[in-house]
């Protein structure tokens, strides 16, 4: 069986980690070195200066490529450094189409430092493959999505807006960090690019920063590696490491998230403290049946709405012991955070009500950790806020 006929666990623990040919080591070295001593003027073993390339940055490239069912595939120090590579490919007087329910970071790295350099952005319901293409324009480039978006969850017909966004030239971008290969792989739905915030649910254990693209067209990643090399935002040996170590255990951690998540998701859709649940994984969600084609499982994330005042939901934040209250998502423990005042506060507050997020918005990202914990802790805290509420008389 050749390698890409492999399973994906398997591909998770071999793909671009044979042993050292050195020492047997069965865990690919973290390669600490800045340079690399050459035999003579450009005459060397495939590695000069570890901006250029490092082996262990090889080794997760070649790792994440292979998951993504890619050909070619970009480590960077961060998924915004992953992004930023990405519109560098743009010249003034570009136009990107994005989804209106965006990661913060992304809305603020094209609005806020490309816009000046004349790049335009037009967001809108890329779920939506009227609005998607009534948004395209003659100098559209990049159609830029996420499905599942962040942080209402929105599902996104990739197959079709690649179709729509193809029929105008345009580069299809992905952000396949909610999902992660394991559920989703936008490659093989049409996509032309992969982005991946690695810290996430690649990296699962909250302690390293980073990115990833993955691209199949040659062209395509030969001007991103030059881009990756020219401005230098990759990411050091070490943390290439912990993010394969961290792709070992992916598939594994994937459907614990996901058993989980399906398990809270239906407690919350339930409960009658809740006015709304955001998950693809509950039957009658707008979505639902897109997310069935396109996704293998629904993924950890979760978002609701408390049925309450705004005070209440940043109540709520704080009152969990399980879900630690912090930025971030991913992780083998779970997090519960505030969209409109933490992830998405570079998000102008009318944009964010316009697509659908609500003030009291609390975002989760459901862990590994027993599942009937996880629900009594948020039972507990959603008792507790009600109990402060009706005592401090902000109930309504």
């Amino acid at each position: 069986m050749s390698d890409d006929q492999q399973g994906f666990s398997t591909r998770a623990i071999h793909a671009g980690q044979p042993p050292d040919p050195t020492t047997g080591a069965i865990m690919t070295p973290v390669y600490l070195t800045s340079t690399f001593v050459q035999e003579s003027p450009a005459v060397h073993k495939g590695y000069e200066y570890s901006r250029s390339g490092n082996p262990t940055r090889t080794a997760l490239e070649s790792c994440i490529a292979s998951l993504e069912n890619g050909r070619h595939g970009l480590a960077f120090a961060s998924g915004l450094a992953a992004e930023d590579a990405v519109v560098k490919l743009l010249r003034s007087g570009d136009h990107v189409v994005a989804g209106n329910d965006l990661y913060g970071g992304t809305f603020r790295l094209i609005r806020q430092v490309y816009e000046q350099f004349g790049v335009g952005l037009t967001v809108v319901d890329t779920s939506d493959s009227r609005a998607l293409r009534d948004a395209i324009r003659p100098n559209t480039r990049l159609v830029w999505l996420e499905s599942p978006s962040n942080p209402l969850l929105k599902i996104t017909d990739l197959a079709e807006a690649s179709r729509i966004a193809h029929e105008h030239n345009a580069i299809v971008v992905v952000d396949n960090t909610f999902a992660t290969p394991y559920l989703q792989r936008p490659l093989e739905l049409g996509a032309d690019i992969v982005v991946h915030s690695t810290t996430k649910y690649m990296g699962g254990h909250s302690d390293v920063i980073g990115g990833a693209l993955v691209v199949n067209d040659p062209d395509l990643a030969q001007r991103l590696a030059f881009l990756q090399n020219a401005a230098g935002g990759v990411p050091g040996p070490l943390d290439c490491f912990l993010v394969l170590r961290g792709l070992k255990t992916l598939a594994v951690r994937m459907d614990r998230h996901c058993d989980n998540a399906e398990k809270i998701a239906a407690h919350l859709s339930r409960h009658p403290d809740i006015r709304q649940v955001f998950y693809p994984g509950l039957e009658g969600q707008p979505g639902y049946e897109v997310a069935q084609r396109q996704m293998s499982r629904p993924g950890g994330m979760i978002s609701f709405v408390l049925d309450g005042s705004v005070e209440e939901a940043r109540r709520l934040t704080s009152l969990t012991r399980l879900f630690s209250l912090a930025e971030s998502l991913g992780g083998v423990e779970s997090l519960i955070e505030h969209p409109p005042t933490m992830t998405h506060a570079s998000v102008p507050r009318e944009q964010c009500l316009a697509a659908g997020l609500d003030d009291g918005l609390v975002r989760l990202s459901v862990g590994i950790e027993d599942a009937d914990d996880l629900l009594a802790d948020l039972d507990r805290a959603i008792a507790g806020c009600r109990a402060s509420a009706a005592a401090t008389g902000l109930r309504r």
